[in-house]
């Protein structure tokens, strides 16, 4: 076996980022950039005013109180007209640029207005409430960098740029293929020894999370030829796949042979954790990536989260696993496996990992509510209440029990 950490640099290694593609900003959220944006002129592209207020020259205004006529309004939109007269203040609105000459602010509060004239109430110092031009960037200096993962502030900044189409790395079509002859799908009457397949629901929804188009290739039955045959279809149409089920070392455990047989190639297999131990990950001919999930429910779902969620991003042209992750002390005592490094769900609580009371791999309540996995280490079989582990938070609030 191999530890976690290795098998995740491993993966990382081994996947590139697709291709790229035009889209609409909107249609960019969530995705990597796939080009350098520039600015193409400085960001504002004149000295404008950051208050409504009065423009004028610093020099002109004497120790408060000093009165100086006004000489006509700039709105937010206007032109920067001709340049301030000597001894005048101009009424200007925020936003609205700067009358050349022009490098100070007073603000309308600090002001009294009679006729056509205005009493400033401060002395002025040059540059107050001036948003200078390039304040937001210098033309032709890098805005965004290839890679940068595009969150509202970014289509917002690209708007600002001028931009409403943006280069992004494809987002991965990533198909998922369950196994086993005990499986039904959900609207298929229930019969002896069926069980409803929800892994492959589970985990097409964590890839849409993770940026990723699934595609739900269907079950695969516990019959010599026919994972052989989805397999094959999925490495024509789909950049990467997902099983769940039938890779451990059962005579019904089919899909290691059944990959053998289109010619993959076995990159890892078992990792020292709990849940999720016969994970796996496979190169199809070609290079498409096979990640072999357990097929019990928490396990499939764990091993997606800790493997295969920072593949498809990586394919994605995206970094990491994209959770934020923080260390807090446990609520209770734990106990594991000295060899294995535990990963348990559970939730925060007074600023503590509280685990579920339902850890069994095989249910998929164990998941239900459940917003945070914390990492117990290998080493140590247990540990007491308040040690520090590494907590990575999966988003949504906790349900409420």
């Amino acid at each position: 076996m191999i530890s976690w950490e290795e098998a995740v640099e491993r993966i990382g290694e081994e996947l590139q980022p697709l291709g790229t593609e035009r889209v609409a900003l909107l249609d960019a959220i969530g995705r990597a950039l796939g080009e350098t944006v520039t600015l193409p002129c400085d960001l504002p592209a004149w000295d404008n005013s950051a208050m409504d207020g009065y423009a004028l020259r610093a020099a002109d205004a004497g120790p408060a109180p000093s009165t100086l006529p006004v000489a006509g309004e700039r709105w937010a939109g206007s032109a920067p007209g001709a340049p301030i007269a000597p001894g005048t203040a101009v009424r200007i609105f925020t936003g609205a640029p700067l009358p050349p000459g022009a490098d100070a602010i007073v603000k309308q509060e600090e002001t009294t207005r009679e006729g056509d004239r205005v009493t400033l109430h401060v002395e002025p110092r040059r540059g107050d409430f001036v948003r200078p031009a390039g304040e937001d960037g210098a033309a032709g200096t890098v805005a965004l960098a290839p890679g940068h993962e595009l969150l509202p502030p970014e289509i917002g900044r690209l708007a600002a740029l001028g931009r409403s189409h943006v280069a992004v790395h494809l987002r991965p079509r990533v198909g998922i293929l369950a196994s086993g002859d005990e499986l039904l799908a959900p609207d298929e009457p229930m019969r002896e020894g069926g069980i409803r397949e929800s892994n492959a629901f589970a985990l097409a929804a964590a890839a849409i999370e993770a940026g990723a188009l699934p595609v739900i290739l269907g079950i695969a039955r516990d019959r010599a030829g026919e994972a052989e045959r989805l397999l094959a279809a999925a490495a024509i149409s789909c950049d990467a796949v997902v099983t769940c089920g039938g890779a451990s070392v059962g005579e019904r455990d089919l899909l290691k042979d059944a990959l053998r047989g289109i010619g993959a190639e076995e990159r890892f297999w078992r990792v020292a954790i709990k849940p999720g131990k016969p994970f796996g990950f496979y190169r199809l001919p070609g290079g498409k990536p096979v990640f072999l999930l357990p097929g019990k429910p928490a396990s499939a779902s764990v091993t997606f989260e800790i493997f295969v969620r920072p593949g498809l991003r990586r394919l994605a042209g995206l970094q990491g696993h994209g959770r934020p992750e923080v260390e807090l002390p446990l609520a209770a005592p734990a106990r594991k496996s000295a060899d294995l490094a535990l990963w348990v769900r559970g939730n925060l609580q007074g600023g503590r990992f509280v685990a579920s009371p339902h850890q069994s791999s095989g249910l998929t309540r164990s998941l239900v509510g459940q917003r945070a996995l914390a990492t117990l280490p290998v080493g140590p079989a247990s540990l007491e209440a308040g040690h520090p582990v590494l907590v990575r938070l999966l988003g949504g609030a906790p349900a409420r029990s």
